[in-house]
């Protein structure tokens, strides 16, 4: 019953803070995130902290359906004349992003109080670098959906956040071992390689086998379009938990599946109507306000400057690799300037790699740190991401004032 009321009412004020900020002018997903920050411990801490930690799988939930929408849109009939541009930019994005925020963090470290040896400063700094390369797909997806968003900058942009995610996703796993060799300074692990390469494989292995069954089944049910659109949502959800289960990457299986099952069925758009048209609202409210509620506001303040180097070099990181990229790829002039400030949102996936390293013993001198600094500069990039966002996708897009 305690679960069903809190569902009920951030439902019902969820509504509320919806019609309030459309009539603001501000986006939905701002509005949930202060709605979230309001109801949780940094507010007037009215949800149970019991609902807060439990809430997994909502969140899993979500982020499966987000992922499996962002790889949709990896589409080679709309950006096969964009796709080495798209790999590039990506790529160099990530590498840049990882370098800025590295060097900065381990130059800085003394200067921002961290009781870290010598050894344990460049881990934390490598592992600052692999998160800062991630982006928050749910909050431009929710963008473009909300401004119903078109053209070339739109498809570049969705394009980069998925290729971008599915990069930080290996690029993360891939300095986890590195740092891991720091710590063991005997020898490099080279069967902890293997190990990270086949989770990689493996979990792309199984995105590949979730789109193609679920493309049998759709093509069993041809002519019931209802059931096909269900069917596909089970095997979303069948694919990420088995992901978990296997301790694989459920987001990278979940973006593979998305980016197959768009280009293997001619029908996967029926999935992304049924999403835009029911399903939208109900899991952006639940995942922006309830990610909200994990944010410690009182952190801000505590340690302002690793804040304020993390949300800074994370972005001229981003917009310097764009731009890089962009001339390396010879993509269009307004991409390479403009696009890097639209991927300043980050969220969920960053979260919940930082919530990994709560598991590794080896980690266990700095993860706490690492978690509640992502989680408080989480609150500013989503607050402050979306409009960016939304500036650069309205100046450069075609789109809908209907909202």
């Amino acid at each position: 019953m305690q679960i069903l009321f809190i569902m009920g009412v951030i439902f019902v004020l969820g509504s509320f803070m919806k019609a309030f900020v459309q009539n603001l002018g501000i986006l939905n997903v701002v509005g949930y995130l202060v709605l979230g920050v309001i109801l949780g411990p940094s507010g007037f801490d009215l949800i149970p902290k019991e609902f807060i930690h439990g809430s997994n799988f909502i969140i899993d939930l979500s982020l499966s359906l987000i992922s499996v929408l962002v790889g949709a849109n990896l589409r080679y009939d709309i950006l096969k004349n964009m796709l080495k541009q798209i790999f590039v930019i990506s790529l160099s994005e990530a590498i840049f992003t990882f370098l800025f925020i590295s060097t900065s963090f381990y130059a800085m470290f003394d200067l921002m109080n961290f009781s870290f040896s010598s050894e344990y400063q460049i881990i934390a700094a490598m592992l600052f670098g692999g998160l800062a390369t991630a982006t928050a797909p749910a909050t431009i997806l929710a963008v473009t959906h909300e401004i119903k968003a078109k053209g070339k900058f739109n498809s570049f942009l969705l394009g980069i956040v998925a290729a971008d995610n599915a990069f930080a996703l290996i690029f993360f796993s891939f300095i986890v071992i590195i740092s891991k060799t720091f710590i063991d300074s005997t020898s490099i692990n080279f069967h902890l390689v293997i190990d990270i390469i086949k989770t990689v494989l493996f979990s792309v292995a199984v995105g590949i086998t979730g789109a193609f069954i679920s493309e049998i089944i759709d093509r069993v049910f041809k002519k019931n379009q209802n059931v096909k659109t269900t069917s596909t949502l089970g095997m979303i959800f069948i694919t990420y938990s088995i992901s978990q289960y296997f301790f694989l990457e459920p987001l990278l299986a979940s973006l593979v599946m998305g980016v197959v099952a768009a280009n293997l069925s001619t029908n996967f758009y029926l999935v992304k109507k049924e999403f835009d048209n029911h399903l939208k609202d109900i899991i952006f409210l639940l995942f922006f306000t309830i990610s909200a509620m994990h944010l410690n506001i009182s952190f801000l303040i505590q340690m302002p400057l690793a804040i304020v180097v993390y949300v800074f070099f994370r972005i001229v990181g981003k917009i310097v690799g764009v731009y890089v990229g962009s001339k390396l790829s010879n993509a269009d002039e307004n991409i390479g300037k403009h696009l890097g400030i639209a991927l300043f949102p980050q969220a969920g996936i960053a979260i919940g790699l930082a919530l990994s390293l709560q598991e590794i013993t080896d980690f266990k001198t700095i993860s706490s740190i690492i978690l509640n600094i992502i989680i408080a500069t989480t609150l500013i990039h989503e607050l402050i991401g979306p409009f960016l966002t939304k500036t650069f996708l309205m100046k450069y897009c075609k789109y809908s004032k209907k909202r």
